[in-house]
Protein backbone atom coordinates (compact mmCIF):
# COMPACT_ATOMS: atom_id res chain seq x y z
CA UNK A 1 0.00 0.00 0.00
CA UNK A 2 2.97 2.52 0.17
CA UNK A 3 4.02 2.12 -3.03
CA UNK A 4 3.76 4.51 -6.21
CA UNK A 5 2.60 1.37 -8.06
CA UNK A 6 -0.44 0.54 -5.52
CA UNK A 7 -1.58 4.13 -5.90
CA UNK A 8 -1.06 4.13 -9.57
CA UNK A 9 -3.03 0.68 -9.42
CA UNK A 10 -5.94 1.85 -7.16
CA UNK A 11 -6.53 4.97 -9.29
CA UNK A 12 -6.99 2.33 -12.24
CA UNK A 13 -9.69 0.40 -9.98
CA UNK A 14 -11.27 3.76 -9.55
CA UNK A 15 -12.11 4.04 -13.06
CA UNK A 16 -14.72 1.19 -12.71
CA UNK A 17 -17.09 3.30 -10.68
CA UNK A 18 -18.63 5.06 -13.58
CA UNK A 19 -22.07 6.02 -14.39
CA UNK A 20 -20.89 5.35 -18.63
CA UNK A 21 -19.49 2.15 -20.11
CA UNK A 22 -17.45 4.20 -22.35
CA UNK A 23 -15.98 6.74 -20.24
CA UNK A 24 -15.25 8.10 -16.92
CA UNK A 25 -18.22 9.92 -15.14
CA UNK A 26 -18.80 9.93 -11.38
CA UNK A 27 -21.33 12.04 -10.04
CA UNK A 28 -22.74 13.67 -6.43
CA UNK A 29 -25.25 11.30 -5.12
CA UNK A 30 -25.60 8.71 -7.35
CA UNK A 31 -24.86 4.78 -7.47
CA UNK A 32 -20.97 5.76 -8.70
CA UNK A 33 -20.66 7.88 -5.86
CA UNK A 34 -22.18 5.74 -2.88
CA UNK A 35 -19.56 2.64 -4.69
CA UNK A 36 -16.68 4.73 -4.79
CA UNK A 37 -16.92 5.59 -0.93
CA UNK A 38 -17.13 1.72 -0.36
CA UNK A 39 -14.33 0.67 -2.08
CA UNK A 40 -11.93 3.69 -0.78
CA UNK A 41 -13.40 3.35 2.76
CA UNK A 42 -12.18 -0.35 2.51
CA UNK A 43 -8.64 1.03 1.86
CA UNK A 44 -8.66 3.38 4.70
CA UNK A 45 -9.41 0.79 6.95
CA UNK A 46 -6.77 -1.04 5.74
CA UNK A 47 -4.48 1.73 6.48
CA UNK A 48 -5.60 1.58 10.43
CA UNK A 49 -8.14 4.39 9.77
CA UNK A 50 -11.52 4.53 11.63
CA UNK A 51 -14.16 5.12 8.76
CA UNK A 52 -17.66 7.63 8.13
CA UNK A 53 -19.79 8.85 5.62
CA UNK A 54 -20.84 12.64 6.93
CA UNK A 55 -23.96 14.28 6.41
CA UNK A 56 -23.12 15.49 2.80
CA UNK A 57 -21.78 12.19 1.67
CA UNK A 58 -18.14 13.01 2.19
CA UNK A 59 -16.11 10.28 3.29
CA UNK A 60 -13.50 10.34 6.27
CA UNK A 61 -11.30 8.28 8.14
CA UNK A 62 -9.31 9.33 10.75
CA UNK A 63 -6.65 7.94 13.57
CA UNK A 64 -5.82 9.63 16.77
CA UNK A 65 -2.81 11.12 17.58
CA UNK A 66 -0.25 10.65 20.48
CA UNK A 67 -1.51 12.97 23.37
CA UNK A 68 2.10 12.57 25.03
CA UNK A 69 3.13 14.52 22.42
CA UNK A 70 0.60 17.09 21.02
CA UNK A 71 1.94 20.68 21.01
CA UNK A 72 1.18 23.05 23.57
CA UNK A 73 -2.11 24.25 21.32
CA UNK A 74 -3.33 21.29 21.95
CA UNK A 75 -7.24 22.26 23.25
CA UNK A 76 -8.95 19.74 25.40
CA UNK A 77 -10.83 17.07 24.53
CA UNK A 78 -10.21 15.34 21.40
CA UNK A 79 -7.16 16.54 19.65
CA UNK A 80 -7.12 18.40 16.31
CA UNK A 81 -6.50 16.59 12.73
CA UNK A 82 -4.08 17.52 10.00
CA UNK A 83 -6.40 16.34 6.86
CA UNK A 84 -4.83 15.19 3.72
CA UNK A 85 -7.55 14.89 0.55
CA UNK A 86 -9.00 15.54 -2.23
CA UNK A 87 -12.02 14.65 -4.39
CA UNK A 88 -13.91 11.65 -5.69
CA UNK A 89 -16.13 13.04 -7.87
CA UNK A 90 -15.18 13.61 -11.79
CA UNK A 91 -16.28 15.72 -14.65
CA UNK A 92 -18.38 13.67 -17.90
CA UNK A 93 -15.49 11.83 -19.94
CA UNK A 94 -12.89 12.69 -17.36
CA UNK A 95 -9.05 11.20 -16.65
CA UNK A 96 -8.20 8.93 -13.77
CA UNK A 97 -5.99 11.49 -11.47
CA UNK A 98 -7.94 14.85 -11.14
CA UNK A 99 -8.67 14.47 -7.23
CA UNK A 100 -8.37 10.66 -7.03
CA UNK A 101 -4.34 10.80 -7.16
CA UNK A 102 -4.75 12.68 -3.64
CA UNK A 103 -6.98 10.74 -2.07
CA UNK A 104 -5.31 7.84 -2.81
CA UNK A 105 -2.07 9.11 -1.75
CA UNK A 106 -3.57 10.22 0.97
CA UNK A 107 -4.72 7.07 1.94
CA UNK A 108 -1.13 5.62 1.28
CA UNK A 109 0.53 8.33 3.67
CA UNK A 110 -1.83 7.08 6.69
CA UNK A 111 -0.48 3.41 6.04
CA UNK A 112 2.73 4.72 6.14
CA UNK A 113 2.55 6.33 9.22
CA UNK A 114 0.23 3.95 10.82
CA UNK A 115 2.98 3.74 13.80
CA UNK A 116 4.10 7.06 13.65
CA UNK A 117 3.29 9.03 16.73
CA UNK A 118 1.61 12.61 15.54
CA UNK A 119 1.30 15.86 18.09
CA UNK A 120 -2.35 15.78 16.22
CA UNK A 121 -4.78 13.40 14.95
CA UNK A 122 -4.75 12.59 11.01
CA UNK A 123 -7.49 11.78 8.51
CA UNK A 124 -7.86 11.49 5.46
CA UNK A 125 -11.25 12.67 3.13
CA UNK A 126 -12.52 11.96 0.11
CA UNK A 127 -14.85 15.06 -0.82
CA UNK A 128 -18.18 14.15 -2.50
CA UNK A 129 -18.38 16.93 -5.21
CA UNK A 130 -16.06 19.18 -6.23
CA UNK A 131 -16.34 19.11 -9.87
CA UNK A 132 -20.50 20.50 -9.63
CA UNK A 133 -20.90 18.39 -12.74
CA UNK A 134 -24.45 17.11 -11.56
CA UNK A 135 -26.26 20.22 -9.71
CA UNK A 136 -24.24 23.32 -11.16
CA UNK A 137 -23.14 24.33 -7.71
CA UNK A 138 -18.62 23.39 -7.34
CA UNK A 139 -17.55 22.16 -3.86
CA UNK A 140 -20.66 21.22 -2.47
CA UNK A 141 -19.05 18.31 -0.24
CA UNK A 142 -16.41 20.80 0.93
CA UNK A 143 -18.87 23.71 1.34
CA UNK A 144 -20.49 21.54 3.43
CA UNK A 145 -17.67 20.52 5.74
CA UNK A 146 -16.61 23.70 5.82
CA UNK A 147 -19.68 25.48 7.51
CA UNK A 148 -20.68 27.15 3.90
CA UNK A 149 -23.72 25.26 2.37
CA UNK A 150 -26.64 27.88 1.80
CA UNK A 151 -30.15 26.63 1.70
CA UNK A 152 -30.90 28.21 -1.54
CA UNK A 153 -29.20 25.51 -3.13
CA UNK A 154 -31.65 22.66 -2.15
CA UNK A 155 -33.78 23.76 -4.95
CA UNK A 156 -30.98 23.50 -7.87
CA UNK A 157 -31.86 20.79 -10.22
CA UNK A 158 -30.06 18.09 -12.53
CA UNK A 159 -30.18 17.16 -16.00
CA UNK A 160 -33.63 15.20 -15.09
CA UNK A 161 -34.96 17.21 -13.27
CA UNK A 162 -34.33 16.09 -9.79
CA UNK A 163 -33.30 18.56 -7.23
CA UNK A 164 -30.56 18.04 -4.59
CA UNK A 165 -32.76 17.80 -1.63
CA UNK A 166 -34.24 14.77 -3.56
CA UNK A 167 -30.88 13.96 -4.22
CA UNK A 168 -29.81 13.58 -0.57
CA UNK A 169 -32.96 11.55 0.41
CA UNK A 170 -32.83 9.05 -2.63
CA UNK A 171 -28.92 8.90 -1.36
CA UNK A 172 -29.94 8.08 1.89
CA UNK A 173 -28.75 11.40 3.42
CA UNK A 174 -31.06 14.14 5.51
CA UNK A 175 -31.33 16.89 4.13
CA UNK A 176 -31.80 18.75 7.63
CA UNK A 177 -28.72 17.46 8.85
CA UNK A 178 -26.17 18.35 6.28
CA UNK A 179 -25.13 21.03 9.24
CA UNK A 180 -23.60 17.84 10.73
CA UNK A 181 -21.08 17.80 8.29
CA UNK A 182 -19.35 21.17 9.34
CA UNK A 183 -15.87 21.17 11.38
CA UNK A 184 -15.25 23.34 14.18
CA UNK A 185 -11.97 25.45 12.95
CA UNK A 186 -10.66 24.31 16.57
CA UNK A 187 -11.15 20.73 15.38
CA UNK A 188 -8.65 20.88 12.30
CA UNK A 189 -4.85 21.80 12.41
CA UNK A 190 -5.10 22.50 8.41
CA UNK A 191 -5.24 20.76 5.26
CA UNK A 192 -3.13 19.20 2.85
CA UNK A 193 -3.81 18.83 -0.24
CA UNK A 194 -2.47 16.95 -3.02
CA UNK A 195 -3.29 17.14 -6.79
CA UNK A 196 -2.04 16.72 -10.58
CA UNK A 197 -1.16 20.73 -11.30
CA UNK A 198 -3.61 20.62 -14.42
CA UNK A 199 -0.43 22.89 -15.79
CA UNK A 200 2.54 22.86 -18.01
CA UNK A 201 4.66 24.26 -15.56
CA UNK A 202 5.95 21.76 -14.32
CA UNK A 203 6.42 19.63 -17.25
CA UNK A 204 8.22 23.26 -18.54
CA UNK A 205 10.88 23.81 -15.78
CA UNK A 206 11.38 19.44 -15.93
CA UNK A 207 10.53 19.33 -12.48
CA UNK A 208 8.06 16.69 -10.95
CA UNK A 209 7.00 18.56 -8.18
CA UNK A 210 5.48 22.26 -6.92
CA UNK A 211 3.43 24.17 -4.51
CA UNK A 212 0.76 26.11 -4.47
CA UNK A 213 0.32 29.95 -2.95
CA UNK A 214 -2.61 31.43 -3.93
CA UNK A 215 -5.82 29.44 -5.39
CA UNK A 216 -7.40 31.85 -8.30
CA UNK A 217 -10.78 33.41 -7.63
CA UNK A 218 -13.05 32.81 -9.78
CA UNK A 219 -16.34 34.29 -11.07
CA UNK A 220 -18.90 32.52 -13.63
CA UNK A 221 -22.22 34.06 -14.99
CA UNK A 222 -24.24 33.72 -17.57
CA UNK A 223 -24.52 36.37 -20.40
CA UNK A 224 -27.20 37.09 -22.92
CA UNK A 225 -27.51 39.31 -25.89
CA UNK A 226 -30.70 40.05 -27.30
CA UNK A 227 -31.11 40.99 -30.82
CA UNK A 228 -34.12 41.01 -33.50
CA UNK A 229 -34.54 37.75 -35.18
CA UNK A 230 -35.22 38.31 -39.21
CA UNK A 231 -34.86 36.57 -42.42
CA UNK A 232 -31.27 36.01 -43.37
CA UNK A 233 -32.19 37.30 -46.93
CA UNK A 234 -34.43 39.94 -46.82
CA UNK A 235 -32.61 41.91 -44.07
CA UNK A 236 -29.70 44.38 -45.22
CA UNK A 237 -27.04 45.04 -42.94
CA UNK A 238 -27.63 48.28 -41.79
CA UNK A 239 -31.44 46.64 -40.41
CA UNK A 240 -30.04 44.13 -38.66
CA UNK A 241 -29.91 43.43 -35.12
CA UNK A 242 -27.68 40.29 -35.19
CA UNK A 243 -27.27 38.90 -31.64
CA UNK A 244 -24.44 36.34 -32.53
CA UNK A 245 -22.59 39.05 -34.26
CA UNK A 246 -22.56 41.03 -30.95
CA UNK A 247 -21.93 37.98 -28.61
CA UNK A 248 -18.79 36.86 -31.31
CA UNK A 249 -17.51 40.33 -30.41
CA UNK A 250 -17.95 40.16 -26.93
CA UNK A 251 -16.05 36.43 -26.79
CA UNK A 252 -12.80 37.81 -28.56
CA UNK A 253 -13.03 40.91 -26.04
CA UNK A 254 -12.96 38.82 -23.45
CA UNK A 255 -9.75 36.66 -24.83
CA UNK A 256 -8.55 39.97 -25.50
CA UNK A 257 -9.02 41.64 -22.41
CA UNK A 258 -7.70 38.59 -20.35
CA UNK A 259 -4.43 38.03 -21.82
CA UNK A 260 -3.49 41.89 -21.61
CA UNK A 261 -4.68 41.88 -17.90
CA UNK A 262 -2.75 38.35 -16.71
CA UNK A 263 -5.98 36.50 -16.19
CA UNK A 264 -8.02 33.84 -17.98
CA UNK A 265 -11.41 34.34 -19.26
CA UNK A 266 -13.27 31.47 -21.50
CA UNK A 267 -16.88 31.37 -23.04
CA UNK A 268 -17.54 27.84 -22.44
CA UNK A 269 -21.17 26.84 -23.65
CA UNK A 270 -23.16 29.18 -26.26
CA UNK A 271 -26.77 29.00 -27.09
CA UNK A 272 -27.74 30.78 -30.78
CA UNK A 273 -31.90 30.82 -30.83
CA UNK A 274 -33.24 30.42 -33.48
CA UNK A 275 -31.21 28.29 -33.87
CA UNK A 276 -32.00 28.13 -38.77
CA UNK A 277 -29.88 28.62 -40.84
CA UNK A 278 -31.64 31.23 -42.85
CA UNK A 279 -32.68 33.31 -39.74
CA UNK A 280 -30.49 36.16 -38.27
CA UNK A 281 -29.67 35.08 -34.36
CA UNK A 282 -32.09 37.38 -32.24
CA UNK A 283 -31.02 35.68 -28.80
CA UNK A 284 -27.43 34.26 -27.40
CA UNK A 285 -26.78 33.16 -24.19
CA UNK A 286 -23.33 32.31 -23.21
CA UNK A 287 -21.53 31.21 -20.19
CA UNK A 288 -18.40 33.39 -19.08
CA UNK A 289 -15.82 31.98 -16.94
CA UNK A 290 -13.38 34.69 -15.20
CA UNK A 291 -10.01 33.39 -13.16
CA UNK A 292 -7.00 35.51 -12.01
CA UNK A 293 -4.51 35.48 -8.85
CA UNK A 294 -6.42 38.23 -7.00
CA UNK A 295 -9.95 38.79 -6.34
CA UNK A 296 -8.79 42.57 -7.09
CA UNK A 297 -7.35 41.63 -11.15
CA UNK A 298 -10.18 39.86 -11.67
CA UNK A 299 -13.12 42.31 -10.55
CA UNK A 300 -10.86 44.85 -12.93
CA UNK A 301 -11.08 42.66 -15.63
CA UNK A 302 -14.96 41.90 -15.19
CA UNK A 303 -15.38 45.99 -14.87
CA UNK A 304 -13.45 46.24 -18.17
CA UNK A 305 -15.10 43.65 -20.12
CA UNK A 306 -18.72 45.13 -19.43
CA UNK A 307 -17.24 48.27 -20.62
CA UNK A 308 -16.65 46.32 -24.19
CA UNK A 309 -19.65 44.85 -24.28
CA UNK A 310 -21.51 48.00 -24.29
CA UNK A 311 -19.75 49.44 -26.49
CA UNK A 312 -20.58 46.45 -28.93
CA UNK A 313 -24.24 46.44 -27.89
CA UNK A 314 -24.43 49.99 -28.76
CA UNK A 315 -22.98 50.03 -31.92
CA UNK A 316 -25.09 46.80 -33.23
CA UNK A 317 -28.26 47.96 -31.54
CA UNK A 318 -29.01 44.98 -29.10
CA UNK A 319 -29.10 44.11 -25.53
CA UNK A 320 -26.55 42.61 -22.97
CA UNK A 321 -27.59 41.41 -19.40
CA UNK A 322 -25.26 39.59 -17.17
CA UNK A 323 -26.20 36.93 -14.25
CA UNK A 324 -23.99 36.19 -11.52
CA UNK A 325 -24.15 32.12 -11.00
CA UNK A 326 -20.64 31.65 -9.10
CA UNK A 327 -18.42 33.78 -6.92
CA UNK A 328 -15.15 32.09 -5.06
CA UNK A 329 -12.55 34.46 -3.30
CA UNK A 330 -8.69 33.77 -3.80
CA UNK A 331 -7.54 31.52 -1.12
CA UNK A 332 -4.26 32.24 -0.26
CA UNK A 333 -1.91 29.09 1.41
CA UNK A 334 -1.01 29.34 4.97
CA UNK A 335 3.06 30.36 5.03
CA UNK A 336 3.56 27.38 8.03
CA UNK A 337 1.80 24.41 6.21
CA UNK A 338 3.28 25.57 2.99
CA UNK A 339 6.83 25.72 4.36
CA UNK A 340 5.94 21.86 5.23
CA UNK A 341 4.99 21.23 1.81
CA UNK A 342 8.47 22.99 0.87
CA UNK A 343 10.59 20.50 3.40
CA UNK A 344 8.88 17.60 2.03
CA UNK A 345 9.87 17.90 -1.60
CA UNK A 346 12.99 18.77 -0.95
CA UNK A 347 13.18 15.83 1.51
CA UNK A 348 12.37 13.86 -1.68
CA UNK A 349 14.10 15.27 -4.12
CA UNK A 350 17.35 16.55 -2.04
CA UNK A 351 18.88 19.62 -3.93
CA UNK A 352 15.76 20.14 -6.08
CA UNK A 353 13.72 23.24 -6.83
CA UNK A 354 10.84 24.00 -4.91
CA UNK A 355 8.52 25.97 -7.05
CA UNK A 356 6.20 27.96 -6.16
CA UNK A 357 2.69 28.20 -8.49
CA UNK A 358 -0.51 29.84 -8.34
CA UNK A 359 -3.72 27.42 -9.28
CA UNK A 360 -5.77 28.87 -11.80
CA UNK A 361 -7.65 25.80 -11.12
CA UNK A 362 -10.45 25.69 -8.05
CA UNK A 363 -10.12 22.97 -5.65
CA UNK A 364 -11.06 21.64 -2.36
CA UNK A 365 -8.59 24.15 -0.34
CA UNK A 366 -10.52 27.58 -1.37
CA UNK A 367 -13.27 25.86 0.79
CA UNK A 368 -11.73 24.53 3.48
CA UNK A 369 -9.75 27.72 3.83
CA UNK A 370 -12.77 29.24 5.78
CA UNK A 371 -11.94 27.08 9.13
CA UNK A 372 -8.79 26.01 8.82
CA UNK A 373 -4.75 26.91 7.36
CA UNK A 374 -4.44 24.96 3.47
CA UNK A 375 -1.38 24.06 1.59
CA UNK A 376 -1.20 21.97 -1.55
CA UNK A 377 1.44 19.83 -3.39
CA UNK A 378 1.04 19.91 -6.99
CA UNK A 379 2.28 16.63 -8.99
CA UNK A 380 3.08 17.02 -12.74
CA UNK A 381 1.18 15.68 -15.57
CA UNK A 382 1.60 15.20 -18.90
CA UNK A 383 1.46 18.10 -21.20
CA UNK A 384 -0.54 19.99 -18.41
CA UNK A 385 -3.98 17.80 -19.48
CA UNK A 386 -6.78 17.51 -17.38
CA UNK A 387 -10.21 16.76 -17.36
CA UNK A 388 -9.92 14.48 -20.32
CA UNK A 389 -9.29 10.84 -20.46
CA UNK A 390 -5.60 11.44 -21.58
CA UNK A 391 -5.01 13.02 -18.48
CA UNK A 392 -1.14 10.84 -17.27
CA UNK A 393 1.53 11.22 -14.81
CA UNK A 394 4.59 9.23 -14.38
CA UNK A 395 5.35 6.51 -11.71
CA UNK A 396 7.98 8.06 -10.63
CA UNK A 397 6.84 11.42 -10.29
CA UNK A 398 3.75 9.77 -8.09
CA UNK A 399 7.07 8.24 -5.98
CA UNK A 400 8.36 11.02 -5.04
CA UNK A 401 5.08 12.89 -4.03
CA UNK A 402 4.02 9.91 -1.82
CA UNK A 403 7.44 10.79 -0.29
CA UNK A 404 7.30 14.44 -0.26
CA UNK A 405 3.72 14.09 1.22
CA UNK A 406 4.57 11.93 4.35
CA UNK A 407 7.53 14.12 4.16
CA UNK A 408 4.91 17.08 4.51
CA UNK A 409 3.33 15.43 7.15
CA UNK A 410 5.75 14.64 9.74
CA UNK A 411 7.01 18.58 9.29
CA UNK A 412 3.64 19.95 9.94
CA UNK A 413 4.23 17.74 13.12
CA UNK A 414 7.20 19.13 14.14
CA UNK A 415 5.73 22.77 12.79
CA UNK A 416 3.05 22.12 15.54
CA UNK A 417 4.83 20.66 18.22
CA UNK A 418 7.07 24.34 18.18
CA UNK A 419 3.82 26.25 18.75
CA UNK A 420 3.80 27.68 14.73
CA UNK A 421 0.51 26.38 14.12
CA UNK A 422 -2.46 27.28 16.34
CA UNK A 423 -5.97 25.38 15.70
Amino acid sequence: MTSARWVLDRCADLNAYSARPDALERAYLTPEHAAVNTAVGAWMRDAGLDVETDAAGNLWGRRPGDPDHAGGAAPTGPEPALVLGSHLDTVPDAGSYDGMLGVVLAVAVAERLRTTELPFALEVVGFSDEEGARFGKALLGSCAASGQWDAAWWDQQDSDGVSLREAFARFGLVPDRVGDAARRPEDLVGYLEAHIEQGPHLEAADLPLGYVTTIAGARRFVLTVTGEARHAGGTPYDRRHDALAAASEIVLAAERLARESGCLATVGALDVQPGAVNVIPGLVTMTLDLRARTDEERDALWDRLQAAAGTVVEARGVTFAAEETHRAPSTACAPWLSEAVVAGIWKAVPGGEALGLWSPAGHDAMAMAAVTDVAMLFVRCHDGISHHPAEAVREDDVALALDALEAAVLAAAARYTQGEATP
